[in-house]
């Protein structure tokens, strides 16, 4: 659906994702999914808070996974 998103763990990304690409990639899959590269005046706010929730969700998604032969990743704020 979204081609232009890149993977965002271990093996294709070797180092931890960062915050902004994370919200890239949340920003992607809104643009995508809305089917506006930029929202109206009227939608921002909730395309916004779209954009904020999906990263969010990426970002608890990613921390979570385990991936056979890639260390665990610890939280700093853990």
């Amino acid at each position: 659906m979204c081609r232009s998103i890149k993977t965002l763990r271990p093996p294709a990304l070797p180092e931890e994702a960062t915050d902004e690409e994370i919200r890239a990639a949340a920003l992607q899959y809104v643009r995508k999914v809305s089917g506006f590269r930029a929202p109206a005046a009227h939608n921002r706010e909730v395309f916004d808070r779209a954009v904020d929730e999906i990263a969010r969700a990426t970002a608890e998604l990613l921390e979570g996974l385990e991936i056979r032969g890639v260390p665990v990743r610890t939280s700093a704020s853990a």
